[in-house]
């Protein structure tokens, strides 16, 4: 059994009823995620996410409010250093059953309610995909590579000098020699 599918039925009876839920397994046991190179930031392989959240009926429909937690893994933008942490993303999505008023097939912003049963996955899915850090650092003063010899600045200095633009070269007599 699935352990983000959520039987809602008893909770569509009355709307305005809440349950609390608190869900956790793998992030995305099919790999529809693709990481397309070693720089991108992904969610480890067989990583499990937290989903806790608030379900609340409306007529046609659930209110999903709550946050999902999620590990993820990258490098650092500056000095290629491995780089990991945890997604803490709050979620607020509607849940709808087609034809319900506010679930026409054309409802792209809603997740299908199906023989009442609703799939947290794709959006806890969602949410991480969104949120993965496009571009991390390891901290925030991180100093990087230098360009010329590749040394890790942030463990040791170099006595590498950047070389002269040629395009500026006319404005050297403007400096001060002392």
């Amino acid at each position: 059994m699935d352990p983000f599918v959520v039987h809602v039925a008893r909770l569509r009876r009355v709307p305005g009823t809440r349950w609390h839920e608190v869900r956790t397994g793998p992030v995305d046991p099919e790999g529809v995620i693709v990481v397309r190179s070693p720089a991108d930031s992904s969610v480890p392989e067989g990583a499990e996410a937290i989903c806790e959240a608030t379900l609340e009926s409306f007529a046609g429909g659930v209110m999903v409010t709550g946050t999902v937690a999620a590990p993820w893994r990258g490098m650092c933008r500056r000095c290629a250093a491995p780089v990991e942490g945890v997604l803490r993303i709050p979620v607020r999505e509607r849940f709808t059953e087609p034809g319900a008023g506010y679930g026409d097939p054309e409802d792209d912003e809603a997740y299908p309610i199906v023989d009442d049963e609703l799939d947290l996955r794709p959006m806890v899915r969602d949410a991480v995909v969104l949120e993965l850090p496009l571009a991390p650092l390891c901290r925030d003063d991180c100093r990087g590579l230098c360009p010329h010899c590749g040394c890790d600045r942030n463990e040791e200095t170099c006595g590498c000098v950047a070389p002269r633009d040629p395009r500026w070269a006319n404005l050297d007599v403007l400096r001060s020699t002392q």
